[in-house]
């Protein structure tokens, strides 16, 4: 037999048991996760690097507690979530329970991604456990020392009858999408997630997307241009550009551009240095491919590089990155660039900026800076993306009450905290009726008359409910 079907047949025995519906269950799991996370802090972030070079400040914020924030949040929230959330009713369903009940999908998986690849895998591993199912996750093999990493812990510490890693590359996924899952979540590129839908398609697999985009950051009107320079550069190349909503490119008008553009130089150089590659806070490319990819698109494109430009393929090292003067129909605007390359398009009005940014995909994230509330809310207004923050990048996403997703190209559904529950849940609703009050259901029975149904339309109306 198939060894994933293997598995996939022993996490089902184990649902349909009922073992993982439970509370207790759930908030055991939750709390050995959490002590996996804390008890191996050191491989985690020695893996981590490996795999990305990346500095133990941003590994500890961005990995290591985002999750535990989600553990915690999950763990302290769990009775709350499991509760039924009662509804209005009518008068013919006065004495009624009526309720919505939250139920675990089933034997879901989890497929993350390399750029981070401990918090983009654990924490939907964090949601689906909370809503109780059983899980496959499948990390990516790109980051392979945290592929590893995560195949050698999870079944010691959470139960192998309920929860299963397989690695593998692309072939391996493919084989793993030929059987039938309740959930298939998903986090990676668009091209990926054509694959990911057609396989599901077949089973009717319901899908969670988080994907990406151009994701732009609009400066407009009154903005403290070195304030703005430090959150812009820190989102941007925080995990050297390799972000899912890092700023993709800068949308401002000429006069903005020439007061920012030398702020971004002070900040880069008082960042990372004289020499970025030397810098232990930055971190690197994951792959040569990838590397190769970037250099390629920076060489296509007509900006002029205003800082930056230097790599090195061995190191997989490319230094922070600027170009200006670049146009609409550049290559550094055909595709996301997920790298520390960071283009600046000038527009003359906050109108044009909001048609250029509507005239794309979508995206995960919409940035706007501006000291002006009017300019920020015409932005908020006027444009869709996933997720909206002003004045800053990237930190919306950290905070487990909101829900983090796409919309459109960008991703279909959300998770984190709540949402996260609710995203591997099924919303059943159920009504539990007695055998009172027969004589008025006796209403909808034949022989039908104009009387009854006048009465039943009354009875079934929602202003009735006021009546009683």
């Amino acid at each position: 037999m198939d060894a994933h079907v293997q598995v996939l047949e022993r996490l089902r025995a184990t649902f349909r048991s009922g073992v993982t519906k439970p509370e207790q269950f759930r908030r055991t799991q939750l709390n050995k996760l959490k002590s996996m996370i804390k008890e191996n802090e050191e491989p985690i972030l020695n893996a981590l690097h490996k795999d990305l070079a990346k500095p133990k400040f941003e590994a500890v914020l961005s990995e290591v507690d985002m999750l535990n924030n989600e553990l915690i949040h999950a763990i302290s929230n769990l009775k709350q979530w499991m509760q039924p959330d009662y509804v209005g009713t009518n008068l013919a369903t006065k004495l009624d329970d009526c309720f919505v009940r939250r139920e675990p999908l089933g034997v879901v998986l989890i497929i993350g991604p390399w750029n981070y690849p401990i918090q983009l895998l654990m924490v939907p591993l964090v949601a689906a456990i909370a809503a109780g199912n059983c899980v496959i996750i499948k990390p990516s093999e790109i980051s392979a020392a945290t592929d590893n990493l995560i195949a050698e812990l999870l079944p010691k510490y959470l139960s192998q009858d309920c929860y299963a890693v397989i690695q593998g590359g692309a072939e391996e996924t493919k084989e793993l999408l030929k059987n039938r899952f309740d959930h298939i979540f998903y986090t990676g590129s668009q091209k990926v997630a054509h694959k990911i839908l057609q396989a599901a398609s077949v089973h009717l697999t319901p899908v969670t997307l988080e994907l990406g985009g151009k994701c732009p950051c609009i400066l407009f009107g009154n903005v403290n241009a070195t304030a703005a320079a430090r959150r812009l550069v820190w989102a941007k190349f925080f995990n050297s550009g390799q972000s899912c909503v890092a700023p993709d490119y800068v949308l401002c008008s000429k006069a903005t551009r020439d007061a920012l553009v030398p702020a971004i130089l002070d900040v880069i150089k008082e960042f990372y240095g004289e020499d970025p590659q030397t810098s232990p806070d930055l971190a690197r490319i994951v792959s040569s491919g990838h590397w190769t990819r970037l250099m390629e698109l920076l060489g296509k494109s007509k900006g002029k590089i205003i800082v930056g430009g230097e790599s090195n393929q061995e190191d997989k090292y490319i230094a922070p990155t600027v170009l200006v003067d670049v146009a609409e129909d550049d290559a550094m605007m055909q595709e996301e660039i997920f790298g520390p390359i960071l283009p600046i398009l000038t527009v003359e009005s906050l109108q044009e900026g909001i048609d250029l940014m509507n005239s794309k995909e979508k995206p995960l994230a919409l940035y706007a800076f501006s000291d002006e509330s009017s300019v920020v809310n015409t932005v908020l207004e006027k444009t869709n993306s996933g997720g909206f923050c002003s004045n800053d990048g990237i930190i919306h996403m950290t905070l487990p009450t909101l829900p983090f997703g796409g919309v459109g190209g960008s991703g279909w559904g959300s998770y984190h905290g709540r949402w996260g529950f609710e995203t591997f849940s099924h919303q059943r609703a159920c009504m539990l009726r007695g055998w009172t009050l027969e004589r008025l259901n006796g209403l909808r029975y034949p022989p039908y008359t104009e009387n009854k149904l006048s009465w039943l339309r009354w009875t079934a109306s929602p202003k009735s409910c006021s009546l009683m």
